[in-house]
């Protein structure tokens, strides 16, 4: 049986469509240093660099 990678799955997530989401970095603390744009687009989900979807996807074997 295949198993998940948890710390990966905990991380990222797949949409219904296939792509796979990350959250953006340098969004919990130091917030007054960051400019309120780059604090605005930080809180959308981004999705992954295609050089990493497939490590990421074989260590989720059941979401996709």
């Amino acid at each position: 049986m295949q198993k998940t990678k948890k710390s990966i799955a905990k991380r990222y997530k797949v949409t219904g469509t296939g792509k796979i989401m990350r959250r953006s970095p340098n969004t919990r603390h130091l917030l007054r240093n960051k400019s309120t744009k780059s604090k605005r687009r930080s809180g959308a989900d981004k999705p992954v660099a295609p050089g990493f979807v497939g490590a990421i996807r074989a260590a989720l074997p059941y979401s996709h």
